[in-house]
């Protein structure tokens, strides 16, 4: 493994880091409206209220990182994808105002407002993830300079409006796994409900997703036709799947939450297979931008991997620490949102 392929994983992890992490609370926000009343819906806040705002971090990592290790591929997807972007960051913005926003005012239709932004943002932004991991899976027009030449509607085609709407059903199972380990009596039970129907839809989804690809983008189990072994990702990935409601179902949230995590990283690690040494698929392919037309200088990755060993492991750290002070169900006090 080479420099590059070094810094291909420590971007991939960082952002499967957000995927698992992130993916929790914005599975929340898009389950929101569905909770009665205002006390659950205080509690479903609650529930990410600590962590809500590290778990972003993640991206903002990510994204510097994906800047200093593959400029050319930050500064083709985040000027391609402006308007995208710039929606996803506007959706972000009205999560936090939400969230922030939301226990300021006790009348119900200020309340009502804010749970409507947060429950749209929160859908809004995991489809537009998805949509983009879409474009960048089959491919985007990029001129000799490396320049999206598209418009914000070719980014629009079958295929990756089925990534986007997977990626929301996805976020729906994850976050619906998290909540039924944070919340118990009544609503725990209406947890366990749209536990169900989002691992129904998630499991259609999905398999759709694998046809659509396997027809339109074959070039992603290329590797894995090559290297047999890694069909194991895969059949981990399904198991991890198949886990969840047989936890739910013998009681064990935690065993649950667990799966569905496992089953975030194996569906990104499939992608990262799928994808590898490109990082953005050009039209024409001779454009495709890889972890090695497109990378720093080998010198300025050695020296940035020096920081990245440092700061990684506080990233993580700060993260534990976290999730293990606010552990335990949700109840709410003086302090709650």
């Amino acid at each position: 493994m080479d420099i590059y392929d070094i810094w291909f994983v420590i971007v991939g992890a960082l952002f499967a880091g957000y995927a698992v992490l992130d993916g929790f609370d914005l599975g929340v926000g898009s389950l929101h409206l569905f909770a009665k009343g205002d006390t659950e819906r205080r509690i479903l806040i609650n529930s990410i209220g600590p962590v809500w705002d590290g778990n972003e971090v993640w991206l903002v990592v990510g994204g510097g990182a994906l800047f200093a290790a593959f400029p050319d591929v930050y500064a083709t997807v985040f000027s391609g994808f402006y308007l995208a972007i710039m929606l996803v960051l506007f959706m972000l913005i009205f999560r936090a105002a939400a969230i922030e926003f939301r226990s300021k005012h006790p009348h119900h239709r200020w309340r009502q407002a804010w749970d409507i932004s947060f429950c749209v943002s929160s859908i809004l932004a995991g489809f537009i993830f998805g949509v983009a991991l879409g474009n960048v899976i089959r491919g985007i027009p990029l001129d000799e300079d490396k320049n999206y030449t598209g418009t914000l509607v070719d980014l629009l085609s079958p295929y990756t409006l089925l990534c986007g709407v997977t990626t929301v059903s996805l976020i729906a199972m994850h976050g619906a796994n998290y909540l039924e380990l944070r919340t118990e009596g009544e609503l725990q039970q209406r947890v366990r409900t749209w536990m169900q129907n989002t691992i129904i839809f998630f499991v259609l989804c999905y398999f759709t997703l694998t046809m659509a690809t396997l027809i339109y983008v074959p070039t992603m189990v290329e590797h894995v036709k090559d290297r047999q072994w890694l069909f194991i990702v895969p059949i981990l990935t399904m198991l991890a799947i198949a886990n969840i409601p047989r936890s739910v179902y013998h009681n064990h949230p935690g065993r649950a939450f667990a799966s569905s995590c496992l089953a975030v990283l194996g569906l990104w690690l499939l992608v990262g297979i799928g994808m590898y040494p490109d990082l953005v698929v050009g039209d024409p392919e001779s454009r495709t931008l890889t972890i090695y037309n497109s990378a720093s200088s080998e010198s300025t990755l050695r020296r940035m991997l020096i920081i990245a060993l440092i700061g990684m492991p506080l990233v993580l750290g700060y993260t534990i620490v976290i999730y293990w002070i606010f552990r335990g169900k949700v109840r709410l006090d003086q302090t709650s949102y």
